[in-house]
């Protein structure tokens, strides 16, 4: 193995460098520190210095000695984990001398190995936006509830942020804005029940702060789904302690939690005292730029306690949902004489137990919680959390847990060798999909995924066009949780179609902000925080959400063969979708074209033409494509009906069959606007808008990625540019695939030059500000069709670490952008593993990148489980059954359970 040893010294770092399993000959560097530097900026050097050497492990020589991790060390006078540090920075496990002197070196790093690919780990204090984006990233929970990572020691502050979300449980408020009264409907905040802590000798209770906290790191187990927090703690009285915490989601019983909170006094024998609360004095505060509006959401209408448990009761203000959270707490010798029940003020409910200590010995509390709300469980809920709480245990819990996960893994981990980054980052991200909408495959809770997650109150918890970038990978692996999720958008037809009506339109248009009740969630005025100054908003213009809606629908049906669900439901919802857009067009008899106007496509920094009288765009390529999509779809399925669900649908949707010739119609002559290079324009009037000098902004702001509030900054307006936030003109090459985007062009009589694409790929990649975490996406697709693996590759690997790293300084905070986490899955195993399950007969076609060795992965596919493993050279797929796969075009026969080994 190619090794480098470190010793890390208090102005240097001394590197010895190694091919033969740190054995000599050494190769030997010194980096001295720059005290005008940041540690970071500091390691960075290592980096430089060992450009070019292949490094297979990094041996730390002089490391402390931790319980939480091996690999920390002081550095100018701070301590760090260099592990984490030097791993994030080359990718390559990083273990300390004591490990390989005791394991031997190949042991401790495949150890080290493992141990990174299953855990993401925080070490020391963070404050602000950082330690916000880490409780996002350290959020567990079941698809149910979302509990973010913060401390269970922590209340709301600057600082920390413990925010308790139920899916689908939203509140309407209004508020006052300049003489307006501006409605906003939130995902609520629940009362906080994760809260523990301890005191000394009755002394206050401890909490989060700079001055007592000697150590803190933060561990989220992936594999088992239990975030782990141990704090070295020394009071200014000089009492020292050790405080572990663990928390839990119990993914069985998706209305419970579990944490179990270990003390150890170190220095000293005497009193303890541990505090539990539920607090139901808490606001939706996450966000900043909220603050202006009403926040508290919640009224409290009971409290109760007997012996160790208590339950706390409310309803939301004004969408009335009921809801009680019990929680117990027990430990060593407790009774229910000792655990007195405090109530603080009218909304906090504490208890409050008191043991005896000695030095060096631990002890063990458990806080079991349990929350129910009337949107999935019947009167009464105080009754019912109470008997859950009382027969809970974190033993329990922790079972269950670690039974489900473990089948969870079978199903869909995503399996990459040799490259530790990108594996622990898709496992981060395969986690946060189940923990975002696991329980919803139930079919107890009518609810969607918002954008953010049951992570953080962004987007105010609504659901968007997202759900088309992470139901496909759901469709993979858990089929029914897609049923489940489309279902949310079927109850909500009705609204839809009163939508589009209070538009004078036909049909089903579906908001582009969805909460409660499926009506427009999206404001008409947004907060510039550049400015400070409330900007008109049109985003509801991007009526596109629509068609992901309807994408959504038919990717389901063509993976799953599930057409009993297209008879009931998808296709209903396809005619009002479909009979929404023919209302949208004009037919101009001269041109013999159709034309869509006054909607905006995904880059969202469009939202009409400079001067305009009226908001919208007229012919925004994206939506046109994949309007022709759409009706070529619906004509061509009709042929495969019965008669029956063709005259039951039609009814129910009041479809008249004399549309599908209209259809027809406009899916031919639909109105695109393209120069005579064959670059496809963003909308009609897109090339007589003037470009931007971006090389001067970057210069003169740095972050240009929101260029609209920059340029509204400036005075001017976005509107006026070629700039986009994210992909749109080429949207649909992302969504289909390029023959049948070529196929939709010649079917409109547009005939494009030969390599438009790759022109159409730099043309807009120029003009792109990457705004949106999903823009890497859809260009790193791109550049993958376009066979531009680097390019790719650099696009995925940032979307990959977005949120890890929150590129975009300071949104993660408010919750991880699922949309994106969805999407790197589907680049990993359908544009780089090939694997593409769309057509009648499965078309596997690798591609992968020059990082990765080997990947694997499972799907089901049409009622059957696909395995695939796949090298830079070699595939292996196997199926459950008897069946002919495509690779390279070239029809393959599998027999069942046996692997079909092929040489590409």
């Amino acid at each position: 193995m190619k090794t480098i040893a470190l010793k890390v010294m208090q102005e240097s770092i001394e590197i010895a460098y190694s091919t033969a399993d740190n054995k000599p000959p050494f190769r030997r560097f010194v980096i001295t520190y720059n005290p005008d530097q940041s540690i970071g900026d500091n390691l960075e050097k290592i980096k430089v210095v060992l450009a070019g050497l292949p490094i297979d492990v990094a041996i730390l020589l002089n490391s402390l000695e931790y319980e939480f991790s091996d690999t920390i060390i002081g550095i100018n006078h701070q301590r760090i984990d260099i592990g984490l540090a030097i791993t994030n920075m080359l990718n390559i496990p990083v273990v300390c001398s004591r490990k390989v002197e005791e394991m031997g070196l190949k042991a401790a790093s495949d150890e080290k190995r493992d141990y990174n690919e299953w855990h993401l780990d925080y070490y020391g204090q963070y404050s602000d936006k950082r330690n916000y984006g880490q409780e996002a990233m350290l959020t567990i929970g079941n698809g149910y509830f979302g509990l973010r990572g913060a401390y269970v020691e922590a209340h709301a502050d600057a600082d920390n942020y413990p925010g308790t979300y139920v899916a689908g449980l939203f509140n309407q408020l209004t508020t006052k804005i300049n003489d307006k009264d501006v409605v906003n409907e939130d995902l609520v905040n629940l009362p906080n029940a994760q809260f523990l802590t301890f005191g000394v000798d009755h002394e206050a209770p401890f909490s989060i702060n700079q001055t007592d906290i000697q150590d803190i790191y933060r561990s989220l187990d992936l594999k088992h789904g239990a975030l782990t927090t141990t704090m070295r703690i020394q009071l200014a009285t000089g009492h020292a302690l050790t405080v572990e915490t663990t928390k839990i989601a119990n993914m069985v019983d998706w209305h419970q939690y579990a944490i179990q909170y270990k003390i150890t006094p170190t220095n000293f024998s005497g009193n303890i005292q541990v505090y539990s609360e539920i607090d139901g004095s808490v606001i939706n505060g996450n966000v900043a730029r909220y603050q202006d509006f009403d926040q508290h959401h919640l009224n409290i209408t009971g409290m109760s306690s007997q012996q160790n448990s208590m339950i706390m009761a409310g309803e939301t203000k004004t969408s009335k949902v009921q809801f009680a959270i019990g929680a117990t707490l027990s430990g060593p010798a407790l009774t229910g004489a000792s655990a007195v029940t405090v109530t603080n003020h009218d909304k906090v409910l504490q208890q409050v137990a008191s043991i005896e200590v000695t030095a060096g010995q631990t002890y063990t509390f458990e806080k079991n919680v349990a929350i129910y709300t009337s949107l999935e469980t019947k009167e009464p809920l105080d009754a019912t959390a109470d008997e859950a709480v009382t027969n809970a245990t974190f033993e329990a819990t922790a079972k269950e847990s670690t039974k489900y996960w473990a089948t969870t893994w079978n199903n869909f981990d995503i399996q990459i060798d040799r490259d530790m980054t990108s594996q622990k980052l898709t496992r981060v991200n395969l986690f946060h999909t189940m923990v975002s909408a696991a329980a919803n495959e139930s079919g107890e809770l009518d609810a969607s995924v918002g954008a953010r997650g049951l992570h953080g109150e962004a987007y105010r918890g609504h659901v968007f066009w997202d759900e088309m970038f992470i139901l496909p990978f759901y469709t993979l692996h858990y089929p029914e949780l897609t049923k489940q999720l489309l279902l949310y958008r079927y109850r909500r037809l009705k609204a839809a179609r009163d939508y589009a009506a209070s538009e004078n339109y036909d049909g089903a248009m579906y908001p582009w902000q969805s909460g409660m009740y499926g009506d427009e969630q999206s404001q008409f005025t947004h907060l510039n925080p550049i400015t400070h100054q409330w900007d008109p908003d049109n985003s509801r213009l991007q009526r596109h959400v629509s068609l992901a809606i309807a994408y959504n629908i038919i990717n389901y049906v063509q993976v799953t063969g599930d057409h009993a669900f297209m008879d009931e439901y998808g296709l209903e919802m396809l005619l009002s979708i479909a009979k929404f857009w023919i209302s949208t067009t004009t037919y101009d008899k001269q041109e013999d074209r159709y034309s869509i106007a006054h909607v905006m496509g995904p880059d969202e920094f469009h939202e009409n033409y400079p001067n305009a009288s009226e908001p919208g765009l007229t012919n925004n390529t994206y939506t046109n494509l994949m309007v022709a999509w759409l009706f070529n779809y619906l004509v061509e399925l009709q042929p495969k009906l019965s008669r029956q669900t063709i005259k039951t649908v039609n009814e129910k949707s009041a479809f008249d069959p004399a549309l599908l010739q209209k259809m027809t119609d406009i899916s031919h002559k639909l109105k695109l606007d393209i120069n005579e290079n064959g670059i496809l324009a963003q909308f009609e009037g897109y090339f007589k808008l003037p470009s931007l000098n971006f090389e001067n902004y970057r210069k003169k702001y740095g972050d240009i990625s929101r260029m609209d509030r920059i340029l509204k900054a400036e005075g001017k307006t976005p509107d006026a540019y070629q700039v986009a936030k994210q992909a749109d003109t080429l949207m649909a090459y992302y969504v289909l695939n390029i023959p049948e985007i070529d196929h939709l062009l010649h079917q409109l009589g547009y005939d494009l030059p030969k390599g438009y694409l790759s022109k159409n790929i730099q043309y807009y990649l120029a003009r792109t500000t990457h705004g949106s975490t999903l823009s890497r996406i859809v260009y790193s697709v791109l550049n993958e069709m376009d066979d531009n693996m680097d390019q790719s590759w650099s696009l995925f690997s940032t979307a990959l670490f977005s949120d890890y790293y929150d590129i975009q300084g300071g949104t993660t905070a408010e919750g991880i952008h699922l949309g994106v986490m969805g999407a790197t899955l589907m680049i990993e195993t359908r544009n780089y593993g090939g694997v593409d399950s769309l057509g009648n007969t499965i078309a596997i076609h690798p591609h992968l990148p020059t990082e990765w060795r080997r990947l694997h992965f499972k799907q089901l596919i049409r009622g059957h489980w696909y395995d695939f493993t796949i090298t830079r050279h070699q595939i292996k797929v196997q199926a459950d059954a008897d069946v002919t796969v495509n690779v390279f075009d070239k029809p393959v026969q599998l027999k069942a359970n046996k692997t079909q080994t092929l040489d590409y």
